[in-house]
């Protein structure tokens, strides 16, 4: 039976409604909230197929989290951490196909209802399947369909409903601030947009920095000047390439600074632009500690997804901003490095003098 979003949390407020749920091995209650028993030291799903507990020995908690940060385990045969969203995968992919091809912005109680799930628990299976709320993944969405619209050239109007959006006032306002530009500009390949850049040597090679008015839009490194250069030209076709001036320098020299001296913080400001999910990794990683590693997956449950892992690697590999988006600090789960997009050794290097600070 479909539950109403404002019904779903109310539904199992109470102790006594979630020890019902637990009685009864609830699945709808999965996604509201675990249980913990004293005596054994574990937590579970409410729909778990163990022995019935002792109510005298049993707690709530809202999520697996809250019971792990209370000294709890995991249950071994329900595997509480694996949450709801691993059985409503399939429904999360249709989700997904269905906003990428809806020709207008669909409401999410449209979308849950679409995929057979509730506005409720279709909430929180999507952002625990994708570590974005489905109102963030449509907006990403939008957004990825409007710079495909811009780039192939199509009029402004035209791709404005293209894209989906519904309202003029929201697509200027939202336009802006995801594309960075007007869309105008944007469709014109980043025409009078400017860029300054610069390429300095560093112990790790060359750097590039590149930076709008908004901030540091690129931090690259390599072997190469000119390809470096390419490589920029590339990601921002027509914007305004200009040379860095002397105060500019004084920012490659503070980069490179940190390559040779590492510290906590680089102290930038950062033009981040990527897609919802992107973003939510990048920030993460500006909260890895100068000289600590973190696996993918740790990251991956620092952004609320334990289930998107492989996610996580893409994202730190389009992390456009090397060095000042920490991404060299992620590793493999039994410590081992890969993945760096700017190369193993440069990743080693840099962490070995982390750690030696």
């Amino acid at each position: 039976m479909s539950v109403s979003s404002t019904a779903a949390p109310r539904r199992f407020a109470s102790a006594a409604e979630r020890w019902r749920a637990v009685e009864r091995r609830d699945r709808e209650a999965d996604d509201a909230f675990c249980y913990a028993v004293r005596t054994t030291g574990v937590y579970c799903r409410p729909s778990c197929a163990a022995r019935k507990p002792l109510k005298a020995n049993v707690t709530f908690h809202a999520s697996p989290a809250a019971a792990r940060a209370a000294g709890f385990r995991p249950c071994k045969r329900c595997r509480p951490d694996e949450l709801a969203s691993s059985r409503h995968a399939a429904a999360i992919a249709r989700a997904c196909r269905l906003m990428a091809s809806a020709e207008e912005t669909l409401t999410i109680g449209a979308v849950a209802a679409a995929v057979g799930l509730s506005r409720f628990h279709f909430q929180r299976a999507f952002k625990a399947a994708t570590g974005v709320t489905p109102k963030a993944y449509a907006a990403a969405e939008r957004r990825r369909r409007l710079s495909k619209e811009l780039l192939r050239g199509t009029a402004v109007t035209d791709a404005f409903y293209a894209a989906g959006f519904n309202s003029s006032s929201r697509f200027y306002d939202e336009a802006r601030r995801q594309l960075g530009m007007q869309p105008k500009q944007f469709r014109d390949g980043g025409r009078d947009v400017a860029i300054r850049f610069a390429v300095g040597d560093c112990s790790l090679g060359l750097l590039l920095v590149a930076a709008t008015e908004r901030g540091v839009c690129a931090l690259t490194l390599g072997d190469d000047a000119e390809a470096l250069a390419r490589d920029l030209a590339k990601r921002f076709p027509n914007a305004s390439l200009e040379p860095g001036d002397a105060a500019f320098r004084d920012l490659i020299a503070r980069v490179v600074a940190f390559v040779d001296e590492p510290r906590a913080d680089i102290g930038l400001p950062l033009d981040i632009r990527g897609t919802a999910f992107e973003q939510r990794v990048w920030q993460a990683l500006l909260t890895v500690r100068h000289g600590e590693t973190v696996t993918y997956s740790d990251l991956a449950k620092r952004i609320g997804a334990p289930l998107a892992a492989r996610a996580v690697a893409r994202a730190c590999a389009a992390n456009p901003l090397a060095i000042a988006i920490p991404c060299h600090r992620v590793v493999r789960r039994d410590g081992s490095l890969a993945g760096y997009r700017w190369g193993v050794e440069r990743k080693r290097a840099l962490l070995e003098r982390e750690r030696a600070k």
